[in-house]
């Protein structure tokens, strides 16, 4: 089974400072950001996922370009 990749769009890479070269991808319940350029990897457990997330956050609003 293939990984569902994700690029990150206006994200820059903490090691080689390179924009839009981070990808995104869960393997084995693990989130795990990677970039193309030079190879960084950095991974998270689920747990650490959860307690990054706001409790109460809600939608403001949705965007949409044919309300014109």
């Amino acid at each position: 089974m293939s990984k569902k990749k994700r690029f990150i769009a206006g994200a820059t890479c903490p090691s080689c400072r390179k924009l839009d070269t981070i990808v995104v991808f869960v393997e084995q319940n693990v989130e795990k950001v990677n970039c193309i350029e030079c190879g960084y990897t950095q991974s998270q457990a689920p747990d650490e996922i959860s307690g990054a997330t706001r409790q109460f956050e809600q939608v403001l609003g949705i965007f949409n370009p044919d309300d014109n």
